[in-house]
């Protein structure tokens, strides 16, 4: 999976499992600031209770980014046979972290706030500045220096392009929102990337 495309993942699928050299986990939104470094750095915070925190200063770590995935049915294949599969998309973000400091915890929390309900920043009604310092007496924010990012993209097209219409077709009139989901980025992926993609089963194979 080329950078671009797994930056836009990881702006699309901020929410991301974040694993230590223990295998200790934590679910954490993180957001990605792109310009800093060759491979950006991903800003987060924890809840001061959480003590995973407490040991990860200068740690390296994973952070696991799941796109969107679904079940594929043989049947909608025109080749046959067929197996069942699960075709998905994800990255694999690793670095070294950075406990910040206080100012530095504001600046992670506006911009969390500023990706997903920038009007809340606004809305002192919500967020005043004194129920902010307590928000932020409670909170540990961290940043993590990309030096590895890893997309992987499982989607099919190393099959026919009848069989590939199939799975879109399949993936189209599925009731599961994620299905319907994995289907777009599918036809967006393979629309910009079709006369690659099938000399590159490294991001298509099992």
């Amino acid at each position: 999976m080329p950078l671009d495309e797994a930056q836009a993942l990881i702006d699309a699928h901020g929410f991301a499992v974040l694993l230590d050299e223990r295998l200790r986990a934590s679910h954490l939104p993180l957001v990605l600031a792109r310009g800093e470094g060759a491979l950006g750095s991903l800003y987060g915070h924890f809840a001061r209770a959480n003590p995973h925190w407490q040991a990860l200063e200068g740690q390296r770590v994973l952070a696991i980014f799941q796109g969107p995935h679904a079940y594929v049915s043989p049947r909608w294949y025109t080749a046959r046979p067929a197996v069942p599969t699960w075709n998905y998309a994800a990255v694999h973000a690793g670095g070294l972290v950075e406990i910040l400091g206080d100012d530095a915890t504001q600046a992670a929390f506006d911009t969390l706030l500023a990706k997903y309900e920038p009007d809340l920043l606004d809305d002192a009604a919500i967020l005043d500045d004194d129920y902010r310092r307590r928000l932020l007496r409670g909170t540990v924010s961290f940043r993590i220096r990309l030096d590895d990012l890893q997309g992987k993209a499982k989607l099919g097209l190393n099959r026919s392009p009848e069989d590939q219409a199939g799975v879109l077709a399949g993936l189209g009139d599925s009731a599961d929102p994620l299905a319907r989901q994995l289907g777009g980025y599918t036809e967006r992926y393979r629309r910009r990337y079709l006369e690659e993609a099938f000399g590159r089963e490294g991001d298509d194979g099992q």
